[in-house]
């Protein structure tokens, strides 16, 4: 299998020319567009690593799946349907016009920027400091990794240039969507998206999904069913924004990116799936991951719609 993934990365690292890195906060234009790489855990707890396996990259959106599960863990559907829908968005990640279109003024779902500040807020915790911490506790879980760090200087940039999440979450106060104030639930996000790993740390916490909420290392039930049929439903349809559709059609595997160049992956009962590649496409996704993982998909049969 690492021959078969180093193979597949190098037929598509010529995509990495297509992109461009993120730009619209400043440290992630640091970026290495060139970078390509891909892990796998299967839920055997066996890995395969190939191409540009250890280049450490922040999170970004990929923390929104983590959110939902501790959101649904700690209270369940009702309490985050009552702050987020659950549709498809045809808009940007960061979008605002959308909000004040619905009747209710929810965001359309967890993955969009404003759907995750909401559900930041709604996390278990008496104050935001208590939700960043119960939140960093199930990433490090679910990654097998008690070691992860924030990137500083991306967490610096990010709340420094902010601005639109900010606009999105005082729309949200505004709307009585979130409790706590504005710049405190706002710290909390940034500071998850600045999490620094590795694709091999991700590959982790999709094979947990993959094998119904178990952690392929331990055994431990840490996602109970029916939250784990939700986080993959919401994946499938909403991980990767406006062209989650295509995604489905071309990859078919519940997905969550980041603007960061990560994308998680998970093929249900067999595996999760983890690549990096900085240089996005318009949607923010991205451009040479998406076309790896197509290509992995269809090599080994991997799409649930099959």
């Amino acid at each position: 299998m690492k021959d078969k993934l180093q193979s597949i990365i190098d037929q598509n690292r010529k995509w990495t020319n297509c992109g461009q890195v993120a730009s619209y906060i400043p440290e992630l234009a640091k970026a290495d567009p060139n970078i390509l790489g891909i892990a796998i855990n299967d839920i055997n707890d066996k890995a395969v690593q190939a191409g540009d396996y250890n280049y450490y990259f922040t999170i970004q959106s990929i923390v929104k799946v983590i959110i939902l599960i501790c959101l649904l863990i700690d209270g369940g559907e009702d309490k985050i349907f009552d702050k987020v829908g659950m549709e498809p968005s045809s808009e940007p990640f960061n979008s605002i016009p959308k909000l004040e279109r619905t009747e209710s003024g929810k965001p359309l779902n967890p993955f969009i920027n404003a759907g995750a500040i909401a559900c930041t807020d709604a996390v278990l915790g008496k104050n935001c400091k208590e939700k960043y911490e119960r939140i960093v506790a199930m990433l490090k879980k679910l990654s097998n990794n008690q070691n992860l760090k924030i990137n500083d200087a991306v967490y610096k940039s990010e709340k420094l240039t902010g601005q639109t999440n900010r606009a999105i979450a005082h729309y949200l106060k505004g709307a009585g969507l979130i409790d706590n104030s504005v710049e405190d639930v706002l710290d909390v996000y940034f500071k998850l998206c600045s999490v620094e790993m590795v694709v091999k740390d991700i590959a982790k916490i999709a094979s947990v999904i993959a094998n119904g909420g178990i952690a392929p290392w331990s055994q431990e039930k840490i996602i109970p069913t029916n939250a784990n049929k939700i986080i993959k439903a919401i994946m499938t349809t909403c991980g990767l924004y406006d062209s989650s559709g295509c995604f489905a059609v071309r990859v078919g595997m519940p997905s969550k990116s980041g603007v960061g160049g990560g994308i998680v992956s998970v093929a249900p009962n067999k595996m999760g799936i983890a690549v990096v590649g900085p240089s996005l496409d318009h949607h923010g996704n991205s451009i040479a991951g998406v076309k790896v993982l197509e290509e992995l998909s269809k090599s080994e049969r991997l799409s649930i719609f099959l």
